[in-house]
């Protein structure tokens, strides 16, 4: 068995929190079998970008590189934050054009690859992830790396009509030919790759799982749905029943059902208008009124970019409005916090909520729709409302599926779901339950890593 070689913007190094499924199911498979993982230390210096730092855990070898403040504003904040995050995620007003800040992300990506090209041997299965990175086969290949090469993006793929509006789109989304495997979340995000491919990639579709670039090299494009440690996270729930902040959250209801969300604090995640389909829950459904409380837990991510400044103030606004407008001396009916929970916790309060409401204006997956489906009691559990734009739709049929823009279909949503009976409860998270353990992350990554390593 070859030696497995993963490269990820950050990189989860010993003794460190890794609560996220990825870093679970990467670390069982380089633990499996042996390998090395690169990618960003996490540091930003006032220097030059590139010391590399190495360390060994066991079987697995790390190398990190530290850069500078300027080329991770250009890099990371600018061009793989502001350029392709909101492209990847349908939101064309949102991309920032500037040049420089695309050429710093060329260049940070050169770096690894100059950095990376020495530690590898002709036998590895290199495995490189997400938008940060979509160039580095290429320039691997540039530097004589001849081992397999397997891709994956764990965020959306927009209309090929869409990813054209960037510029230099093709130089950039072509640099994919060199891989051996580009892996997606789910077969529409294979299938709009493979448009790209067709209408300007330059390249000829071959069959749903193939590809063939200009030069005639074949590409394999095929649908990974990313799973979680779905065992873990049930056992995690139940036990957090007795944590002291799930027991004080309990107590705080006064018997009130729960209505939770949880998401980083991201445009793309939907929470205005989750906040609006709350507030037309409570007009269309005044019989509800003080039987429901909604929690949204939204920790802040990249507080110093402006859109997510804005966002914050909106939904704050948003939040005194709604509990303004509807609540009573001893009923808040929502509760909006910024705060970070530990994961544990998460789960612990997942449990607690009779509905759980994901609705992502677009997601390449969501995992916390995973998540609490693996969290609920078998013999009461919750009800799933989930966006039919995120990527677990695919999967989690039996949740009951809105548009997020569709404030009525969302309010009457949550109320169908506050009062589903029990016996629809348990037959619809049976079979979600069931998908979940079935498709976990280490099926995941078995399966992905078998399609590299076999095709």
């Amino acid at each position: 068995m070859s030696r497995l070689v993963v490269v990820s913007n950050r990189v989860a190094l010993p003794g460190e929190n890794r609560a996220g499924g990825l870093a679970v199911g990467l670390l069982a498979a380089l633990q499996e079998r042996g390998g090395l993982w690169f990618g960003w230390s996490g540091r930003s210096v006032a220097g030059d970008s590139g010391a590399l730092h190495e360390q060994t855990d066991g079987n697995i070898h790390y190398a990190t590189l530290d850069l500078s403040r300027a080329d991770l504003d250009g890099y990371y904040n600018g061009f793989s934050n502001r350029a392709l995050w909101p492209l990847l995620h349908f939101r064309l007003d949102l991309v920032d054009y500037d040049r420089r800040k695309r050429e710093t992300y060329w260049k940070i990506n050169t770096l690894f690859a100059d950095k990376l090209a020495p530690l590898l041997r002709e036998d590895d299965t290199l495995w490189i992830h997400d938008y940060h990175l979509i160039p580095l086969a290429a320039l691997l290949r540039e530097r004589g790396i001849g081992c397999r090469i397997g891709f994956f993006l764990h965020v959306p793929v927009p209309s090929a009509d869409l990813v054209q509006a960037l510029p230099e789109h093709r130089s950039l989304f072509s640099t994919l030919y060199a891989c051996d495997l580009l892996g997606f979340q789910t077969r529409r995000d294979a299938a709009r790759f493979q448009s790209w491919v067709r209408l300007f990639g330059g390249g000829r579709i071959i069959d749903e799982d193939w590809i063939e670039s200009p030069d005639g090299r074949r590409v394999r494009t095929s649908a990974f749905p990313i799973g979680i440690d779905t065992g873990h996270i049930a056992r995690q729930a139940r036990a957090a029943a007795g944590n002291s902040a799930v027991r004080a959250l309990r107590q705080s209801l006064e018997h009130r059902k729960l209505v939770i969300g949880v998401d980083r604090l991201d445009y793309s995640k939907g929470l205005p208008e989750r906040f609006h389909g709350f507030q037309r829950y409570l007009t269309r459904h005044p019989q509800e009124k003080g039987s429901t409380t909604f929690l949204q837990i939204a920790p802040v991510s990249r507080g110093s970019v402006a859109e997510y400044r804005a966002l914050r103030h909106e939904l704050e606004q948003l939040a005194g409005h709604i509990n303004g407008s509807h609540a009573e001396a001893d009923w808040t009916p929502l509760r909006y916090v910024n705060r970070n929970y530990a994961h544990r916790t998460l789960t612990g309060f997942y449990r607690e909520a009779a509905v759980g409401l994901v609705t992502p204006l677009r997601d390449g997956m969501n995992l916390v729709a995973k998540e609490y489906v693996a969290s609920q009691d078998p013999d009461d559990p919750g009800v799933l409302v989930l966006s039919l734009l995120a990527g677990a739709a695919d999967e989690l049929k039996q949740a009951l599926l809105v548009n997020p823009h569709d404030l009525d279909g969302v309010a009457d949503a949550i109320a169908a779901a506050a009062n589903m009976p029990r016996g629809e409860r348990i037959e619809r998270w049976q079979a979600m339950m069931q998908h979940l353990q079935e498709h976990d992350i280490h099926r995941w990554r078995s399966d992905y890593l078998q399609a590299l390593e076999g095709g």
